[in-house]
C-alpha cells in the first residue's frame, strides 16, 4: 500500500518517508483523553515545561535551541496557552488592573490599541517580544545567537511571566489586595534572571543587561504603540 500522506510505498506500520501511521486511530473519548494527557504530562508536556523553566530556565532553553527540541512544549504554543490561561482568569475574576492598564479621558486609537493588547495577550506578547529581542540582541551581540533564537528564548520566559500574573490574579480576587504590581515586578526579575542564565549564569553583568534589555523592550513597545495611535488619529482628523 502507499502512504496516504506522501504516497510513498509502505510495508510496515509507519511510512519510512514521513512517519505517517498506516492505520489512523479513530477519534473517540479515549483518543481525546490521550491527547490531553500528552499536553499535561510531566514527562514532555506543559507541566514538565513549566517545572523546568522555573528551576533552570536559561539552561533548558539553551538546550532546546542547540540540542533537543522535544523535551519542552513548542515556544509559540507555550506563550499562547499561558496567555490564554491568564486571559480566562482575568475575565472570570474581573481583574481590572491587569497586565496592561491604559486610561484615557476620551476614546482614541491609542486606547483601542491597548484594549486590543489586553484582550489578545498571546499575540501581544509575541509583538512585545520583537522589541525585547531587539534590545537583548543589542546588549548580548557578542554571543552567537541570532534574533530569532532570542525570540524563542523570550517566548518561554514571557509565557512563565503570564503564569505569574495568573497566580497573583487569583490571589487578588480572593484577598481583594492589589497584587498585580507585585506580579509585574516578580515577572521582570524572573525575566532578567532567566535571560542572564541563558547567556552566561556566572557573569553578574549579564543579569543587569538582561534587566535593562527587557525593560527597554517594554518601553519601546509602549512608545511605538502610542506613536502609531497618535499618527492614525492625526490622519483621521485631517
Amino acid at each position: 500500500m502507499n502512504c496516504k500522506n506522501c504516497n510513498e510505498e509502505v510495508k510496515q506500520n509507519f511510512c519510512p518517508n514521513c512517519g505517517q501511521a498506516t492505520k489512523i486511530i479513530r477519534i473517540d473519548g479515549q483518543y481525546i483523553a490521550h491527547e490531553i494527557g500528552q499536553i499535561l504530562n510531566f514527562d514532555r508536556g506543559i507541566l514538565y515545561t513549566i517545572k523546568e523553566l522555573l528551576i533552570r530556565p536559561g539552561i533548558n532553553i539553551r538546550h532546546f535551541i542547540s540540542e533537543n527540541r522535544n523535551r519542552l512544549v513548542k515556544p509559540i504554543v507555550f506563550i499562547i496557552v499561558t496567555s490564554l490561561i491568564y486571559s480566562m482568569i482575568n475575565h472570570f475574576f474581573h481583574i481590572e488592573d491587569g497586565y496592561i492598564n491604559f486610561e484615557e479621558a476620551k476614546e482614541s486609537t491609542t486606547g483601542s490599541i491597548f484594549k486590543w493588547v489586553q484582550n489578545h495577550y498571546g499575540y501581544a506578547n509575541i509583538i512585545m517580544g520583537l522589541f525585547i529581542a531587539f534590545w537583548t540582541k543589542l546588549f548580548f551581540r557578542k554571543y552567537n545567537y541570532n534574533y530569532f533564537e532570542i525570540l524563542i528564548l523570550l517566548c518561554f520566559i514571557m509565557g512563565i511571566g503570564m503564569l505569574f500574573f495568573s497566580v497573583f490574579a487569583i490571589f487578588q480576587a480572593l484577598t481583594h489586595f492589589d497584587l498585580m504590581q507585585i506580579a509585574g515586578f516578580i515577572g521582570l526579575v524572573y525575566s532578567a534572571w532567566a535571560i542572564g542564565q541563558f547567556f552566561d549564569k556566572s557573569k553578574f553583568l549579564n543579569y543587569v543587561k538582561a534587566f535593562f534589555s527587557y525593560l527597554l523592550g517594554l518601553i519601546t513597545f509602549t512608545i511605538v504603540a502610542i506613536l502609531i495611535g497618535t499618527l492614525i488619529d492625526l490622519i483621521i482628523k485631517f
